[in-house]
């Protein structure tokens, strides 16, 4: 059923902000796996979408809005130039809370807009169709055309407008692919450059410690030669899986390929990775003991601090880490029968006091 808004008395109530739908909190866990908030608006696929909402429907403005906790942000927004506005005075916020279309022919004679802020200033509201954009049966934002003067939709352009909300669906399940790796779910090397770039910029600006991460599964490919490729996709999958687990949401956690994984831990010091680094041995000691398996599955790792004067780019920062598990990599078959952990050995980095970590960390496991 498409929602139309209806005539009112006279007697006009204030503003009417949207409801919350009642999936809220699963609602903006899925919107925060996509990534997709703040990312960069100037996005030729999905700037095609809403170009072509315009010219399909002749009007001014088309956007492809993502509703959070308190804003719709445009991801692409034609014929308005702006980034975001309050969730409050949203449309958008209206048309999440249900299934089908949702259409206001004439915002100045509905009670829940005639004094709506973006009804009686720019970009001044008088159409609105919306199109709930939903992602894993999680409504995360909208497609929606918006008109300066009173008009309404016929059954065959309401149809047309879900066809492009489809179209934005299957271009979001896209950009996942080409930021993700199909085998564990994390991010992959492009996503990880692109999220960790923006926390970079952010932690930057707040003054906010970050250390990242650097993991590498133990003699990998002789593992895979003795217990099969089959066996060894299972291992990486644990590992990813034990690593989300101890990782917070504003984390960036990415599988740049192979065997090896990184992590930027926002807000953390080289002391408090080291926690998590923790973390994942005991999650990964448990399985171990439960699966019984006949191996134990082992990693090495290394932590380097965030210096801005040192690391202008998160290519920068990922460079000395990587640099940094492979010098641990190569001193660490020194003690290849050795279990306990190897003295410390200043890198380039701790050389010119840039704060790289340059302790090699023992094996688990």
């Amino acid at each position: 059923m498409i929602v139309l808004s209806t005539s009112h008395d006279p007697e006009r109530d204030r503003l009417k902000p949207p409801e919350t739908p009642d999936d809220e909190r699963l609602r903006l866990a899925k919107l925060r796996s996509l990534r997709l908030l703040d990312t960069e608006q100037d996005d030729p696929h999905f700037d095609r979408l809403t170009r072509m909402a315009r010219h399909i429907f002749k009007v001014p403005i088309a956007m492809v809005s993502l509703l959070d906790e308190s804003r719709q942000w445009f991801k692409s927004c034609a014929g308005f130039e702006v980034s975001e506005t309050s969730r409050t005075v949203s449309f958008c916020g209206h048309a999440i809370l249900g299934s089908d279309a949702f259409i206001v022919p004439d915002a100045l004679e509905d009670e829940r807009f005639h004094d709506n802020p973006l009804v009686l200033g720019e970009p001044h509201v008088r159409f609105y169709a919306g199109c709930p954009l939903t992602v894993d049966n999680r409504k995360i934002g909208t497609l929606c055309i918006v008109d300066q003067v009173p008009r309404t939709l016929d059954e065959d352009q309401i149809e047309i407008l879900k066809d492009l909300a489809k179209v934005v669906e299957q271009e979001i399940g896209s950009t996942l692919l080409a930021i993700r790796d199909r085998l564990t779910g994390l991010e992959n090397r492009r996503g990880f450059l692109a999220l960790a770039q923006q926390s970079l910029q952010l932690c930057t600006r707040q003054a906010t410690p970050v250390s990242l991460l650097y993991l590498d599964l133990d003699d990998f490919q002789r593992f895979n030669q003795r217990h099969g490729r089959q066996e060894g996709d299972e291992v990486l999958i644990n590992l990813a899986d034990r690593i989300k687990d101890v990782c917070r949401d504003s984390d960036v956690v990415a599988r740049l390929g192979g065997d090896e994984f990184v992590v930027l831990l926002i807000n953390a010091t080289r002391e408090q990775a080291e926690i998590v680094v923790h973390r994942i041995k005991k999650a990964l000691s448990q399985d171990n003991r439960l699966t019984n398996k006949g191996y134990a599955i082992s990693f090495s790792f290394g932590i380097t601090a965030y210096q801005p004067e040192r690391h202008e780019t998160i290519v920068e920062l990922l460079a000395d880490g990587e640099a940094l598990m492979e010098e641990i990599k190569k001193l660490r078959s020194l003690y290849e029968d050795d279990r306990e952990t190897p003295e410390p050995v200043a890198t380039q980095g701790d050389r010119t006091g840039a704060g790289v970590n340059s302790k090699l960390q023992g094996r688990i496991g």
